[in-house]
């Protein structure tokens, strides 16, 4: 059941992501990886950092949203080079 939700978060927060950095994004697989990637950076950041958004479904999209937005950004700026 908690990979149905990883997936699930993973989706929901590669497209707010697309949606947040004005691409048309990467369809539905390519979201999902962004998602779970941001997932992965959004983890490791906020625990680095100390801060806790919250527990829970929200707080877990927070997080993988935040992470999709820095992995989105970071994938920009290589397209650019």
């Amino acid at each position: 059941m908690e990979f149905f939700w990883m997936f699930l978060i993973g989706m929901i927060a590669g497209w707010l992501a697309g949606q947040f950095m004005g691409s048309t994004g990467y369809g539905v697989i390519g979201d999902i990886i962004v998602g779970v990637i941001g997932a992965l950076i959004g983890g490791t950041l906020f625990e680095k950092t100390g801060i806790m958004p919250g527990s829970g479904l929200i707080g877990s999209l927070i997080v993988a949203t935040t992470g999709a937005i820095i992995f989105l950004y970071g994938l920009r700026m290589l397209k650019k080079v």
